[in-house]
């Protein structure tokens, strides 16, 4: 058994297609079916079940997969932590982000990344929060932003801010004039959300058994891009997260924003790591870079009576 197959195997986990996981590993199909049967020989166990149109994981297959990807990470980790040890700001780091957040906090920072990382390689991984996690625990990402909390004892949270969200209202809502909201001000709401699976949705939903709103069930966006269409479109209303709202993202005269009175309602924001990743060091200074957002950009503007419709470049939630 040695690394190679391993790998082999878990591109087949990953696709469920031997075509697939053979050209993402860069190989024929016929070596990759041959040194996964290998792997089975080896270990004495089938670990695929060959079907003539789909191909799937037995559980023992499931289990050498989930171990696989935690041997390859370690042997990544003590490759990245030799490397590192010559040259701590330099490499690749992968980072995840969820949609929510990612297209309207990294204008904000990855000027400030480059700066003051000039040598660093970083990819970006945007997917849901729950996807984010299960690759960061796989060691597919090497450091994850995600909303707290998160409950995960081998994960270290460095907390970077609290973002506050605004209420989204039509400008002729009887709300777009009452400047700053109570959360019992939307008692009687019927709030526009989110599909499942987004944790903003969750932190919706919490503001909403809070102030007593309900949710408009008969609508669900599956992007932040949509819900504003729908609140201009006089649909309902809905909560948006304040770095959403932010330049350089245009505007949109139609809707309006109405903020919070203090403490508002608002998500915490974290950068999450393994605890047995040798990039600790690294990955403390780059928090502390995303840390740095100007204090403005977390607070209301004077004048938010218009929303953006659109990030150029955005993709979608």
């Amino acid at each position: 058994m040695n690394l190679r197959d391993l790998s082999y195997f878990i591109a087949l986990a990953e696709h469920l297609h031997f075509g697939r996981a053979a050209a993402a590993s860069f190989v024929s199909q016929p070596t990759l079916s041959t040194q996964i049967r290998k792997l089975e020989e080896e270990l004495g166990v089938v670990l695929v079940e060959r079907a003539p149109r789909n191909v799937m994981l037995t559980p023992a297959g499931r289990d050498v997969a989930a171990r696989a990807r935690r041997i390859v990470a370690d042997v990544d980790e003590m490759r990245e932590a030799a490397r590192r040890s010559q040259d701590p700001e330099a490499g690749k780091v992968t980072l995840g982000l969820f949609p929510t957040l990612g297209p309207y906090l990294l204008p904000h920072v990855v000027p400030a990344i480059r700066t003051r990382f000039p040598e660093l390689e970083l990819l970006l991984v945007e997917e849901k929060s729950d996807v984010l996690l299960e690759r960061l625990q796989q060691g597919r990402l090497d450091a994850a932003l995600l909303a707290l909390p998160v409950n995960d004892e081998q994960l270290h949270l460095e907390f970077l801010f609290e973002e506050p969200f605004v209420l989204a209202v039509p400008e002729a809502h009887p709300l777009a004039g009452r400047s700053p909201l109570s959360l019992d001000d939307l008692a009687d709401e019927r709030l526009l959300l989110l599909a499942d699976g987004h944790c903003l949705r969750d932190q919706a939903l919490d503001v909403c058994h809070l102030s007593g709103a309900s949710e408009k069930g008969e609508f669900q966006a599956t992007s932040l891009e949509t819900l504003r269409q729908m609140v201009a479109a006089n649909v309902g209303v809905t909560l948006l997260p304040m770095l959403a709202v932010k330049p350089p993202v245009a505007r949109s005269d139609s809707i309006e924003l109405v903020p919070f009175r203090d403490p508002p309602p608002s998500r915490r924001i974290a950068l999450a790591w393994r605890k047995s990743t040798a990039m600790t060091p690294f990955l403390q200074e780059f928090a502390q870079v995303l840390r740095g957002l100007p204090a403005d950009l977390l607070l209301p503007t004077v004048r938010e009576s218009t929303l953006p419709m659109h990030v150029p470049g955005a993709p979608g939630v």
